[in-house]
């Protein structure tokens, strides 16, 4: 039986990859299903659906990427358009597990990487959607940190390394409590307070401050770019709005989303803050 190791130097890098991806994709396909039902009450051993003319979708339906892109985003009953969030969980989810086979240094850290990829990916859409943390989300994010401090630990890492990854998690995450306290809640919900602290674990106490930074810069970043977007004049509707709701300056938007992305680009990339400002 070969290693986690053996096995990445003895297939080509590109024939993993596609593995990743392609089980990547089918876990953003039953992701998709997770959301839609997460707290609804609903089974997910109940099959699929058009959620606008409630049609059983036939297999050739459910392929992901593939269904969607041959379908052109419309049922194939009644026509209605099926929203472009599904292909990009599929879509991001498959890319996710494959840089996070670079991460990985055995087959326990890849598969616990790609359930924590996943649960971030439902905590995402999950409060794009509903501008809420399940605490049952955060804990899982938390468990897999845990695992990955654990198997780390055992191969060596030192106790008092670990604690200092504790404490920075901690520091991250009470400084975004300060913020949300001083704004009564305003900036952000007590939700991204609580998932800070296991994202601060996931990058260690060498990049929590990185991805506090990241985060608010990635957050005024999109927001920046949304507007400007929305200001742009469109071709035959120079005075109508792109959305049904405008977003201002004031709008609330949900931050779980920037805190996720700040921790990958830290988590993948190792990308410090402090070295742009080193001379």
């Amino acid at each position: 039986m070969f290693d986690f190791v053996e096995l990445v130097v003895l297939l080509p890098s590109w024939y993993i990859w596609l593995i990743a991806f392609g089980f990547g994709v089918v876990i953003g396909s039953f992701l998709n299903v997770f959301i839609y039902r997460l707290h609804t009450g609903k089974s997910l051993g109940g099959s699929s659906h058009c959620l606008s003319c409630a049609t059983p979708l036939k297999w050739f339906e459910l392929l992901p990427l593939l269904s969607y892109l041959a379908l052109r985003g419309r049922c194939r009953t009644c026509g209605c358009h099926i929203p472009v969030r599904y292909f990009i969980v599929e879509l991001v989810t498959g890319l996710l597990f494959v840089v996070g086979v670079g991460a990985a240094h055995s087959f326990f850290s890849l598969f616990t990487i790609w359930f924590v990829m996943a649960v971030l990916v439902v905590i995402t859409v999950y409060d794009i959607n509903h501008f809420i943390i399940p605490d049952g989300l955060t804990v899982a994010v938390l468990g897999g940190a845990s695992l990955l401090l654990a198997e780390r630990v055992l191969h060596g890492y030192p106790l008092e390394a670990l604690w200092v990854d504790i404490a920075a998690a901690v520091a991250g995450a009470a400084f975004l409590f300060f913020l949300w306290f001083i704004s009564k809640g305003q900036w952000l919900g007590f939700g991204d307070v609580k998932l800070a602290f296991p994202l601060g674990l996931l990058v260690g106490s060498s990049f929590v401050f990185s991805f506090i930074v990241l985060s608010f810069w990635v957050g005024a970043l999109l927001s920046l770019l949304i507007m400007g977007w929305q200001l742009l004049p469109k071709r035959g509707q120079p005075r109508l709005s792109t959305s049904r709701q405008q977003l201002t300056m004031k709008s609330a938007v949900p931050f779980a989303p920037f805190l996720v992305a700040g921790c990958l680009l830290v988590y993948f990339t190792h990308f410090n803050v402090l070295s742009l400002f080193s001379f």
